[in-house]
């Protein structure tokens, strides 16, 4: 029999060698920064739009005092209070990498919103996908738990988000993201086995981001920004007003009012 390395030695419950203090502890030390807390709400924006926009307007601020070593923090005004955001975090890896960081660094409440593929249609691009579980068919997921078919979100998160997004002007759905590690191994087969399995979207962090969500007991939402049909029709990838960051910045600040008035960890 094969071995399958991804799934060999394997202890979700075992302790880490390696945590994101010590690789901040060092970045600090070498960079010459103090000790100083990240905003509460935190935002990954993997397409980097979000991030694009809010600089080229002068809405944010790069954050002098974030000490990681592979990106940017920007601080921002979103429902009233200053939130931080990073661009650019795309696939699982490199998103559960950057968000072990930001709860390091004192994050309670952390958001991902990424563009997606359709899987099921639902409507005609672009329309947002509140993700309240994952197909698990990316790598990172199973350093944090034993194999699964879903990673799932908090439910009272998705509540919070559904409630809040309901009555906006975007279209809003609910359900099931397939998160792969391979974009361009999207094949027939798969996609119609993610299909079989309920996916609205595919998108490349919201499963391996549930499950540290469950396995450090943190705050995390993801929603998937649908604006593609993974380019089988003319004129896709069209994301909306100002490259969808109009949309995507109207469902955060909903999403933080509603994060508010519940009392949710960020506030």
């Amino acid at each position: 029999m094969v071995s399958t390395p991804i799934l060999d030695n394997k202890d979700p419950d075992a302790v880490s060698v390696f945590e994101p203090a010590a690789l901040l502890r060092e970045a600090r030390r070498q960079k010459g920064l103090s000790l100083a807390d990240v905003p509460a709400l935190c935002v990954l924006d993997p397409d980097g739009d979000i991030v694009r926009r809010l600089k080229t307007s002068g809405a944010a601020k790069l954050s002098e005092s974030w000490p990681c070593y592979h990106t940017e923090l920007y601080e921002f005004t979103l429902a009233g209070r200053i939130a931080g955001i990073i661009g650019c975090a795309v696939g699982a890896p490199f998103a559960v990498l950057v968000a072990e960081e930001l709860f390091s660094c004192g994050c309670r409440m952390l958001v991902s919103l990424t563009s997606a593929g359709q899987i099921e249609a639902v409507g005609d691009p672009p329309y947002f996908v509140v993700i309240d579980r994952a197909l698990r068919d990316e790598g990172t997921s199973y350093h944090y738990a034993a194999p699964e078919i879903f990673a799932e979100a908090d439910p009272v998160l998705v509540k919070t988000a559904t409630d809040a997004l309901k009555d906006m002007a975007q279209r809003v759905h609910v359900g099931t993201s397939w998160t792969t590690d391979a974009p361009f191994r999207e094949t027939a087969a798969a996609i119609a086995a993610a299909r079989a399995k309920g996916a609205l979207a595919v998108e490349m962090e919201a499963a391996a981001l549930y499950t540290l969500a469950r396995k450090r007991n943190k705050a995390i939402l993801c929603l998937a920004h649908v604006t593609n049909t993974m380019g089988l029709t003319d004129r896709d990838f069209e994301k909306g007003e100002a490259d969808g960051t109009a949309d995507a910045l109207a469902i955060l600040d909903a999403l933080a009012h509603a994060f508010a008035s519940r009392r949710l960890p960020c506030f």
